[in-house]
């Protein structure tokens, strides 16, 4: 692939892959990197890929593999006790957000860290609008086993939460 025409998919999908980045790390720290990372696949291996109306679909799901790798250092980085304080994140908030709102936002964002890596990623997926058949392409995996995730993060964020979330009767 010509630098030309990967700075060309860039301008087209970075802010794609970007939200998609967002929507399952939760915070914009690792965004960036997870951009330069999937774009770094795209310019080795978009050359491999037969159809080249999949390319939107197949950059989603690089950023998938790419943020659930990342997920799953987080939480090795806790396990070990390296993980970074979220005051930063917690201040920024503050700014953009009623103390309602804040105190919500902190709450799932606790309830997602504990959820398994895999059902985190279909859940939040889910929740941002993609369909079934989206998220299991981007997540690898069977529908059966998307909504499986989907609705085992449901109970679980219901379970510590105490109230429905944004999949609610979605599965």
């Amino acid at each position: 692939m010509a630098a030309t025409d990967l700075h060309a998919l860039f301008r087209s999908y970075c802010p794609y892959v970007a939200r998609v980045a967002l929507t399952i790390l939760g915070s914009g720290d690792e965004v960036d990197d997870v951009i330069q990372d999937v774009f770094l696949i795209a310019h080795r291996r978009l050359r491999d890929l037969r159809d080249a109306g999949a390319v939107k679909g197949w950059l989603a799901t690089v950023t998938v593999r790419e943020a659930r790798r990342r997920l799953r250092r987080r939480k090795r980085r806790a396990i070990l006790g390296l993980d970074r304080d979220a005051a930063e994140l917690e201040d920024t908030l503050a700014h953009e957000q009623s103390l309602e709102q804040q105190v919500m936002a902190r709450a799932l964002e606790r309830a997602l860290d504990g959820l398994p890596v895999a059902e985190r990623i279909a859940w939040l997926l889910r929740a941002e609008g993609y369909s079934l058949e989206q998220v299991s392409t981007h997540c690898e995996c069977s529908l059966a086993t998307t909504k499986r995730r989907i609705a085992s993060a449901q109970k679980k964020l219901q379970s510590i939460l105490g109230a429905e979330g944004p999949t609610s009767g979605s599965s």
